[in-house]
């Protein structure tokens, strides 16, 4: 590539997704420092509706209108949280993922202003979020909560839990280490009390498939363990055809000696069926992994414990 390569970003203009687009700029400026970037903002349906997401279409209204300027030619590359990204249905036709960033801290923040732990709060605490998955697990595990409908991106339910809209906040751990807002954290979850949604803490970055220019410029920012785990992660949401309103959980661990395990749970909605598998994948590839591990739970009953929840 010449020197004086351009790649056009597009993103959407939430502080926390530019906050995720310098960060791709950073390690492609050290990686390919010939390379010029340029951000191209847009607002998207998902930012704008702050009702119910799957009255809009689901999580897809986060990334439609991205992927319509990526295949409209606009932009080069997207940059994607792929907790974001549906993976019940195929990435839009003409596009793919060139690289998943090395990868951040999965796990969820419960943020009080009295510094209070889940366990500590008092009945009838109001904890502001609109994650399905959030929901049914602190119904299973902290049913003494209750948890109120919260939009917007994370600076602006800040704002909310300071007007007083709710007594407590959950937020992704990565999310508030990318926008420099981790002094708010009360206490980080372990995964074994909030399994995380799948693909959490990953960037994804997205090209056109016949722009292999692109694809070659940004695919060494791509990290090894975090393909292996996120292909595990998607494969099993797309063999589960979870839905958004679905509350599935889960996360794919690459060891460093190689192997691979993956961890996933299906909830219904009020967080009395828990369905769990956890496999190793021996000499499975990622994928066939996730596939054996959503197997494992139709054969609990997921199929029916999804298909009741309505979307």
């Amino acid at each position: 590539m010449s020197s004086a390569d351009l790649i056009r970003i597009v993103s959407r203009s939430s502080p926390m997704a530019l906050a995720q687009v310098e960060r791709v700029r950073t390690e492609l400026a050290a990686l390919r420092p010939g390379i010029r970037t340029e951000v191209v903002p847009v607002t998207t349906s998902g930012d704008r509706w702050m009702g119910d997401l799957s009255k809009l279409g689901g999580k897809g209204a986060f990334t439609k209108e991205v992927d319509a300027a990526l295949l409209a030619g606009e932009a080069d590359l997207a940059v994607h949280c792929i907790k974001d990204v549906p993976a019940d249905r195929p990435l839009p036709a003409g596009t793919v993922f060139a690289a998943y960033l090395k990868r951040d801290d999965i796990r969820d923040a419960v943020i009080h202003p009295g510094g209070l732990t889940l366990d500590e709060m008092p009945e009838g605490t109001r904890i502001g979020t609109s994650s399905v998955r959030r929901v049914a697990q602190l119904a299973n595990t902290h049913p003494h909560v209750e948890c109120v409908p919260m939009r917007g991106n994370a600076n602006r339910r800040m704002e909310k839990l300071d007007a007083g809209e709710c007594d407590a906040l959950m937020l992704a751990v990565s999310g508030l280490e990318r926008i420099g807002r981790t002094d708010r954290i009360s206490e980080i979850l372990p995964v074994e009390t909030m399994c995380p949604p799948i693909g959490a803490g990953v960037l994804g970055l997205q090209c056109r498939e016949d722009d292999t220019e692109t694809i070659e410029a940004v695919a060494g920012l791509g990290d090894t363990d975090a393909w292996k785990e996120i292909t595990a992660e998607r494969m099993l949401l797309h063999v589960l055809q979870g839905h958004c309103n679905s509350p599935i959980a889960g996360y794919a661990k690459a060891e460093r000696d190689g192997r691979l395990s993956l961890r996933a749970r299906v909830f219904s909605p009020d967080g009395k069926t828990v369905l769990d598998a956890h496999e190793w994948a021996g000499p499975l590839d990622p994928a066939t992994l996730g596939t054996s591990v959503a197997v494992a739970l139709l054969r609990q009953g997921a199929r029916e414990v999804i298909d009741t929840i309505p979307h």
